[in-house]
């Protein structure tokens, strides 16, 4: 299928086959390894554009089923479409709703044609189906798509896990048959659980239908990590290696870097704002929680050496902010863990550009089990 997405394959180190690349939408030249910051509701939470963009983030992510659940995906497109109302310039991808059949599983019932919701705010019924799914996204606007998918949680039975991996695959055929706007391009979602035979097969499948781009999903829903990379490892492979990669809703930054080990080139997650809503803080040398009495007095900076546009603030003043309770705490907190997020994704962008990702790798992994300094 044609798309208004091309992506362009780099480099891939040497030693690991990491990959570097770019992204080009109308929108802009995204890099790649790239880390979305996610705006559910068309914002990133506590944080105006401008914040969001001195982060250095390229490209946000936002959520379909609350968007059609207010204000409506109708208002937003007679307002001019999410950039447009969210005062984005920037690429924007839009997810599915697919999590939702997940983390709302006992507010929806799950059929072939579609998945019926009981709102989470009112209990009104909402009908999303993958046509609906895709229709909803149009009226949004955004640059990425995403086909609509079952979502499971893990463990799960082997039925149940199979009979989502499925569905899921002739969902994503009715999406691309249903997806006809000329500025969006659609990501197929590959399912299987933890099942090495149900990946490959998602993967193949999605592939020998050609959509631009391919997202792994249905991880980071209850699995242990070592879990998540070994499906990562049985998964990549099957992957067209000219069409960009995405794994959704991951995660902490270890598994950010085991994932661009393993080829991915896209990832989002709420960890590093909603961590900065509660008071911690990704640094080199792990997480740093300021609730802490021992930063009361401190009169040192996050991470020393670190630049971004908090990094005036202390210690003492982030911890004095978070015991009054106001609001400027999860302010600078969510900037510098976002910040904290690019800046990892650009470091590991440069390592692969120079055959060094494996050293960079292993080196902050070793900084990270260190500890705070």
């Amino acid at each position: 299928m044609s798309s208004p997405l091309r992506f362009e394959l780099q480099h891939q180190d040497a030693k690991t086959g990491a990959r570097a690349g770019l992204l080009h939408t109308r929108r802009g030249i995204v890099e790649t390894p790239v880390f979305m910051p996610v705006g559910t509701l068309a914002t990133v939470k506590g944080l105006t554009p401008d914040l969001v963009r001195s982060t250095d983030a390229k490209l946000v992510l936002c959520n379909t089923y609350h968007l059609a659940l207010r204000p409506g995906e109708d208002i937003i497109d007679s307002l001019g479409g999410l950039h447009t109302f969210m005062d984005w310039p920037g690429p924007i991808l839009t997810d599915s709703g697919g999590f939702q059949v997940f983390s709302l599983a006992k507010m929806n019932k799950v059929t072939e044609q579609g998945v019926v919701f009981r709102s989470h705010i009112d209990g009104a019924e909402l009908d999303l189906t993958p046509e609906k799914s895709i229709e909803i996204q149009q009226k949004l606007g955004s640059d990425i798509a995403m086909a609509f998918d079952h979502v499971v949680a893990l463990p799960n039975s082997q039925n149940a896990i199979e009979d989502a991996c499925h569905r899921s695959t002739r969902w994503a055929a009715r999406c691309r048959e249903y997806a006809e706007h000329p500025y969006q391009a659609l990501f197929a979602i590959v399912q299987g659980g933890l099942d090495p035979t149900l990946r490959r097969q998602s993967a193949r499948d999605l592939s020998a239908m050609d959509f631009p781009g391919y997202a792994v999903g249905g991880l980071s829903v209850g699995e242990a990590p070592d879990e998540m990379y070994a499906t990562l490892d049985v998964t990549c492979p099957e992957l067209p290696e000219a069409k960009p990669r995405y794994l959704m809703g991951v995660g902490r930054p270890e598994d950010l870097l085991q994932g661009v080990l393993r080829g991915i080139d896209m990832f989002d997650c709420v960890m590093p704002t909603r961590n900065g809503r509660n008071a911690l803080a990704f640094t080199d040398n792990g997480p740093l929680r300021f609730r802490n009495q021992q930063f009361e007095a401190d009169p040192g900076p996050i991470q020393k050496g670190f630049q971004s546009a908090v990094s005036q603030f202390s210690r003492a003043y982030i911890r004095h902010l978070f015991v009054a309770k106001e609001m400027l705490g999860p302010i600078i907190l969510s900037v510098h863990n976002l910040t904290y997020y690019q800046r990892l994704m650009q470091n590991a962008r440069q390592a692969i550009l120079a055959d060094e990702f494996s050293g960079f790798l292993e080196q902050s992994m070793t900084n990270w089990a260190a500890g705070p300094s």
